[in-house]
């Protein structure tokens, strides 16, 4: 999948992603178009996960 299916992805699963992470805020989880990559270190540094098992997990979402 690339960036922009992970981009479009995920409008869908990011209230799924701050149910599972309780502790993300609107800000952490919030998509500025060409800032997915930002975006998701944001995620990297809330949860201790790679980009990579990040980038899985929405595709599985």
């Amino acid at each position: 999948m690339n960036t922009d299916q992970l981009e479009g992805k995920w409008k869908q699963v990011k209230g799924n992603f701050k149910q599972k992470y309780g502790d993300l805020t609107d800000d952490d989880v919030t998509y500025t178009e060409g800032k997915f990559d930002e975006m998701l270190g944001k995620l990297q540094e809330k949860t201790g996960k790679t980009k990579e098992a990040l980038k899985d997990e929405i595709e599985k979402l």
